[in-house]
């Protein structure tokens, strides 16, 4: 061994304090309890919220006639579908009949069909010998178009249905040839079987002759009754009169409860509240789960969420599946002052793949101080709460909000007695036996749709392409 070399036996004696002695003497740097599951919950911040001193908020419309328009829902044991009896009151012929008796038997003489992609359902010239109902599967409307061409004039999807009017008496043809897109189930009423069961109860056919002859009141195309106003005239005629009818029966929306109990040991409270206050940290991580769930009642609540209480005219399908430009583009033509979509992140990003399968860059813009993606200078923000099905589907919601442009609100009640948060209460419940201190915090909340083109809906977006 030379002189320069370290001798490397030798346990060398520490010079300084080691960090693992001085961290008994010094206190940690703490974070406040953190949570994965905080998002960023764009509904909540985006709509407007309109304070419900009563509790109910009630949503006055013109008067709208109900034209038949909604969805059929279906009852399925494996591989056998059945129509619910009371939903083909849906049908425009049926609309307002309630006989159980006659409309189960109706749904029993539905027969089962299953269609490939491709396949034709109904031909244009054909005598429409049948209503058909779509169980499950996507079919084209194919008609003829403006220059000799065949074109899609719509597509329908599961619980929609086509020839309603086979029901009437009367012959009539296909005005469209109705194929399949996607492997369908559907179920066909034949117009042999229905004059079966009108034979057998006298009060259908009556309805449904009644139904048919009665005419149709004045209405514009969103169905509300019309007001009547000359234009274009010249010289003296007599000027219509006409007034502005209202609904009789407008829908009222009740604030939903979100609640917990939390629970905090007085001893926790008395002896660890340093540096950090146990309490205060247990209520902030409680309201942050309470406000998640919030979004989720927004979306997803069959009483005002917003998936189910969008108007069946305003719900439309992907034309091939995955999100495309096209498909956002029909979702934005059918209102005025879009403010934003809303979507899954995967869905968002199966729009981003087609965006780059057809070399199209979306635009971003600023919103909140962050950049965000946008089509057609329309935000497309995130939501996880948007659920996604287990073949692979979600859906992309298009918003108009404001009071003021009859969109879609956020409802809400703020000076509640033991307010913590606006909109929150937290109250104390007591010290129980065993000496743990309890605090109520609530939270009301619900959304509503002003008219039904302030909510648009596409349907069955295919994310796993």
């Amino acid at each position: 061994m030379t002189a320069t070399e370290p001798d490397t036996d030798v346990e060398q004696t520490p010079l300084s304090l080691s960090t693992a002695a001085a961290r008994k003497l010094s206190s940690t740097t703490k974070t406040p309890p953190q949570m994965q599951g905080i998002t960023s919950r764009w509904l909540v911040r985006m709509l407007p919220w309109v304070n419900v001193e009563a509790g109910t908020y009630r949503v006055n419309r013109r008067l709208t006639y109900a034209v038949g328009d909604g969805r059929i829902t279906f009852a399925f044991t494996g591989a056998d579908v059945r129509v619910i009896p009371q939903k083909l009151a849906e049908l425009p012929l049926l609309r307002g009949f309630d006989d159980d008796s006659a409309l189960g038997a109706l749904a029993d003489r539905f027969v089962q069909r299953q269609y490939e992609p491709g396949q034709v359902i109904a031909s244009t010239g054909e005598l429409a010998e049948q209503v058909v109902l779509i169980a499950h599967g996507k079919v084209n409307r194919i008609g003829r178009g403006e220059y000799g061409d065949d074109t899609v004039l719509g597509i329908l999807a599961d619980g929609e249905f086509f020839g309603g009017n086979a029901l009437a008496p009367d012959e009539t043809t296909w005005d469209s040839t109705f194929q399949a897109v996607t492997p369908c189930t559907v179920l066909t009423l034949s117009r042999r079987s229905l004059r079966e069961i009108t034979d057998q109860f006298d009060h259908l056919r009556a309805h449904i002759d009644r139904t048919r002859n009665q005419p149709r009141p004045p209405q514009n195309k969103h169905g509300e009754a019309g007001i009547e106003i000359a234009s274009g005239h010249s010289g003296e005629p007599r000027i219509p009169g006409t007034y502005v009818d209202y609904e009789l029966a407008p829908r009222e929306y009740e604030l939903a409860v979100a609640q917990a109990v939390l629970r905090v040991h007085s001893r926790v409270a008395d002896l660890y509240n340093q540096p950090m206050n146990q309490t205060e940290q247990q209520l902030r991580l409680t309201i942050e789960a309470l406000r998640e769930r919030q979004e989720d009642e927004l979306i997803n609540n069959r009483e005002f969420g917003l998936l189910h209480n969008a108007d069946p005219r305003q719900r439309i399908h992907t034309r091939s599946g995955p999100p495309t430009p096209d498909d956002l583009d029909e979702l934005l033509c059918r209102r005025r002052r879009s403010r934003f979509f809303l979507a899954h992140p995967r869905t968002i990003a199966a729009f981003g793949r087609e965006c780059n399968r057809r070399g199209i860059y979306p635009q971003t813009v600023e919103l909140a101080g962050r950049q965000v993606h946008a089509w057609r200078g329309v935000p497309l923000l995130p939501s996880d709460k948007i659920p996604i099905s287990d073949h692979g589907t979600s859906s992309i919601l298009c918003l108009r909000t404001g009071e003021e442009d009859s969109g879609v609100v956020g409802l809400h009640q703020t000076g509640i007695p033991d307010e913590y948060q606006p909109g929150v209460s937290v109250r104390f419940m007591g010290i129980d036996d065993r000496a743990v201190i309890s605090y109520l915090v609530s939270a009301y909340v619900a959304t509503a749709v002003l008219v039904p083109d302030a909510l648009g809906v596409l349907e069955h977006v295919e994310i796993s392409r």
